[in-house]
């Protein structure tokens, strides 16, 4: 058995214990202003018009689920506004690279690809690339999301709609429509290991479920926050790499510092692909199960509990007609 260095060990046990303290916090028994001090609301721009916006997505051994991601812009390109796609990856997956050398090639209307290879430890940590844009970029709003979602028909530009004249620090899409837990070997899945191509998703086979609050895909910031307060900048574990894909309560730690939840807004075309195994596994296939067995009794309590508002589709018929199929609960 391999042991560790001492500094190895201690730097392991400092990051638990700071990561559990600062989850202590995070749940409300400590004040978010100790850490970050808000801007001052009077310096938000409410933007209207044709919008910028950055989405910022993370990939590693998600290839095969990336490609329905890059394809949904692909096929329903943002007519209201202008979209730079940032995805951050590591040059060790190979899958994920030839995905993006292929739709990197693709030219697409009102869209700019922007890929970001990154060493593994920092990828494993996203807080630390999303960071990175929150600090530099240059957009109207940022839509910090993960490589299973999809933004499929009428996402974008209804969400430039929503947006106008909004100064909101933190948004998210109040319905999604998500797949059943679906295991490695279900066709959606396996059928875009093979070669990179533009694909397309049958929305029949998604449920439309409601969204509580701003979860880590649907973290939707204008862009003068993120330039203001970074993401996750002021708690240092949460910038430091680690050796394995770090479980994400960074995102509930930024809803805190944020001292909201997030405004729901009525976005259409929003899909998940939901899957049992994750990447961060690996090859250790005991985990693998255990966790995807997890994965599939939380699904089908989220399933159970989190019905569909209705509000989407009884306050815009139009948008009822265009998005098919009709909602499901399963």
């Amino acid at each position: 058995m391999e042991r560790r260095a001492p500094q190895d060990l201690s730097l392991s046990v400092r990051n638990t214990v700071e990561d559990w303290f600062i989850r202590v916090a995070a749940s409300g028994f400590l004040p978010a202003s100790w850490w970050l001090s808000l801007p001052d609301p009077a310096t938000i721009t409410a933007r209207r018009g044709r919008l910028a916006i950055e989405i910022v997505s993370h990939c590693w051994q998600y290839g095969h689920l990336l490609a329905y991601q890059l394809s949904s812009i692909v096929n329903f390109p943002p007519t209201q506004a202008t979209v730079r796609m940032t995805v951050f990856y590591a040059p060790q997956d190979l899958r994920t690279r030839a995905m993006l050398d292929f739709f990197g090639a693709i030219r697409v209307p009102n869209v700019t690809w922007n890929w970001q290879a990154i060493e593994p430890g920092r990828l494993f940590r996203r807080s630390i690339g999303r960071n990175l844009v929150a600090r530099s970029t240059k957009a109207d709003w940022v839509w910090f999301t993960d490589c299973d979602i999809i933004f499929h028909r009428l996402c974008l530009d209804t969400l430039v709609e929503q947006l106008q004249g909004r100064t909101d620090r933190l948004v998210y899409p109040r319905e999604e429509r998500v797949t059943a837990m679906l295991a490695e070997t279900d066709e959606l899945l396996a059928a875009e290991r093979d070669r990179p191509r533009v694909v397309d998703i049958d929305t029949g086979e998604f449920s439309l479920l409601a969204v509580p609050q701003a979860t880590g895909a649907y973290q939707i910031v204008h862009g003068d926050i993120a330039r203001a307060c970074g993401y996750c900048e002021q708690v240092s574990v949460f910038q430091r790499p680690v050796a394995r894909w770090a479980k994400t309560f960074e995102d509930r730690t930024f809803r805190w510092l944020m001292r909201t939840l997030g405004t729901p807004l009525e976005v259409p075309g929003v899909h998940r692909i939901r899957h049992v195994q994750k990447g961060r596994y690996g090859d250790n296939k005991a985990e693998a199960l255990i966790r995807g067995n997890i994965r599939r009794v939380k699904a089908a309590i989220k399933a159970r509990w989190q019905k569909p508002t209705g509000s989407l589709l009884q306050s815009r018929p139009i948008l009822a007609a265009a998005i098919a199929p009709a909602r499901s609960r399963g």
